[in-house]
């Protein structure tokens, strides 16, 4: 049924043997494609040297321009982040070892905001170009990777943990080995899912867009063209009208992407979820409909996964005798007690630094007052993550149950998920004055604005592969109302919303950042709470405290993760299994 590289036949008049209509109406647009980006590559590697000022026009005939460069960028980010992805799901699944540093590791790097990043970044990619644009640009490609990658990460992760037992056993009847297993039937299970996460990711960099293009490094501002860079002269002009533009340029990225690339590969990917009967949930796409019709691109694709297949072997490789699951119960009991004392001599290691760092460089005082703005903006991430999911986890189900909605809904959704809560900053600070509002309230939103949309996505893209057969049985018993929920779609959806809860918290507190620190011209309103204090420690260039700040927020985000997420994580894996 899941067999990734699965070309399907067409018998109808589309398998000519030659060029067709379909062909000569996607020729113009695929070529206008490759030379648009082909041009935006060539303004990356022009000369530059730190301290030049690369000029950002609010005229808004300079948007189109920048928002080509920007989504050059995103799509670039995108790219090496779904290759993370898979090499770190890969991995994490099938060795335990391994899967005890990488988890919590990805715990830490989701909570590491996109600033301590980009500080530790920035000089080596200059220094890998000097005197070339280029390396600017791949500091900010990386800014953009690490708001996209974690999310993907443990999306594949969790897919491939909740296989379903039966494709499991499958498996082991056909003797599929790891590699096997991993290409025909783990990715094919976690794509929609996947691809829907994809998105959400896309949305997570135009989120942190202005801090991944307005790069200050040595003293020096570096805006480098784009939408983000546009955005901040906005701001610091106090340009609404500017702020209105940037909007517009967004919406029609995002609508242009959505039926361009991700409404696509979302109706291809339906022939992977997991059900007899096609059902009522089919996606669909105008574009991959002519393309299904473009006999070049068709006998293109088949030749393209035929050489594929024959240059890795997928289907030439023995059994190893494990699935990827149990390979690490193979090995000798011995050498896991020795890894686990590796690792706590490791963890042991890193307190004895973290302890030392402390009493010699910023003093216990401080330990004491970063930890209670900690407790502060943890007790905002709970009361925001539990209020969204209980207003976006029953929208998100009935979205994800009826296709013709979902579809009008994605790219609105992308929308508001890619929206900059920066660009919120002139209502926000506005309100705030007038009606004399407390900053520790009502600038708490901001946290959850662009993560919320983390849960809508992930339980959208789990209600989306309920098999229709279950719904069905469950009609057949009359199950309705609380009793349906309860037994049905909330299990059911269960794993997506405890991934999408997860890189929900995660992304709140890095957007905490944002949110505790406004800005709009002059004017500042600062709330008390650990972003804030990352965020005026960064601009006063206090680097010990700026290490204090993000470590304790790794610290709260491991904590929360191992003592709360982790349990329903394993919850959601028993009821998978």
């Amino acid at each position: 049924m899941f067999e990734l590289f699965n070309m399907q036949k067409r018998t109808d008049s589309a398998t000519t043997s030659g060029p067709n209509r379909w062909d000569w109406a996607l020729l113009p647009l695929v070529l206008a494609l490759i030379v648009l980006f082909a041009f935006a590559a060539m303004q990356m590697s022009h000369p530059f040297a730190v301290g030049e000022t690369l000029q950002i026009s609010l005229d808004p005939a300079y948007l189109p321009y920048y928002l080509l460069r920007t989504i050059l960028r995103m799509f670039t980010a995108l790219a090496f982040s779904l290759l993370f992805s898979l090499l770190f799901a890969a991995i994490a699944v099938k060795y335990a070892a391994a899967e005890k540093v990488m988890i919590p590791a990805l715990d830490i790097l989701q909570s590491v905001p996109i600033l301590g990043f980009q500080a530790i970044a920035i000089a080596p990619f200059i220094a890998l170009f000097p005197g070339n644009l280029l390396g600017v640009e791949c500091a900010a490609v990386f800014a953009i990777f690490t708001s996209q990658a974690w999310n993907m990460a443990f999306s594949l992760y969790q897919s491939m943990r909740t296989v379903p037992p039966e494709l499991n056993e499958a498996a082991r009847i056909f003797r599929l080995s790891g590699w096997q297993r991993f290409w025909r039937l783990e990715l094919p299970f976690a794509m929609p899912g996947l691809l829907w996460n994809m998105m959400m990711s896309m949305s997570g960099g135009w989120f942190f867009l202005v801090a991944a293009e307005a790069i200050s490094v040595a003293g020096q501002d570096i805006k480098l063209p784009g939408i983000g860079s546009y955005i901040a002269v906005a701001i610091e002009a106090e340009n609404g009208i500017a702020i209105a533009w940037a909007i517009t340029a967004m919406l029609a990225g995002i609508l242009l992407y959505d039926q361009l690339f991700f409404r696509p590969l979302l109706a291809w990917a339906d022939k992977f979820r997991f059900e007899e009967s096609q059902g009522d949930t089919a996606q669909q796409s105008w574009l991959l409909d002519w393309m299904r019709s473009s006999y070049w691109l068709r006998s293109g694709s088949e030749r393209m996964w035929a050489w594929l297949s024959r240059a890795l072997g997928w289907f030439s490789l023995k059994h190893d005798g494990t699935s990827s699951l149990s390979l690490a119960s193979s090995h000798s009991p011995l050498w896991g007690r020795a890894w686990d004392v590796t690792l706590t001599l490791a963890c042991l290691w890193g307190v004895y630094s973290l302890v030392s760092f402390v009493h010699i460089d910023v003093g216990w005082a401080e330990v004491a007052h970063v930890v209670g703005l900690g407790l502060i903006t943890l007790l905002r991430v709970i009361l925001l993550i539990g209020l969204a999911s209980l207003v976006w986890v029953p929208i998100a189900v009935w979205v994800g149950l009826r296709p013709q909605y979902s579809q009008r809904v994605q790219a609105v959704a992308q929308f508001l998920a890619a929206f900059p809560v920066n660009l919120m900053f002139p209502v926000v600070v506005f309100f705030m004055l007038s009606l004399k509002l407390n900053a520790n309230i009502w600038l708490s939103p901001l946290m959850v604005f662009g993560t919320q949309w983390y849960i809508l996505f992930n339980v959208v893209a789990g209600a989306a592969t309920i098999p229709n057969e279950l719904r069905l049985a469950a009609d057949n018993l009359g199950l309705k109302g609380w009793l349906k929920w309860k037994r049905v779609y909330l299990p059911a959806v269960f794993p997506s919303y405890v991934t999408g809860a997860i890189t929900a918290s995660g992304g709140s507190w890095n957007a905490s950042i944002v949110a505790e620190y406004v800005t709009w011209g002059k004017t500042t309103l600062v709330a008390d709470g650990l972003g804030s204090y990352i965020k005026q420690m960064t601009e006063l260039g206090d680097f010990h405290r700026i290490a204090l700040g993000i470590a304790v927020m790794c610290v709260f985000v491991m904590l929360l993760n191992r003592f709360f997420w982790r349990r329903l994580y394993s919850l959601a894996e028993d009821r998978s299994s």
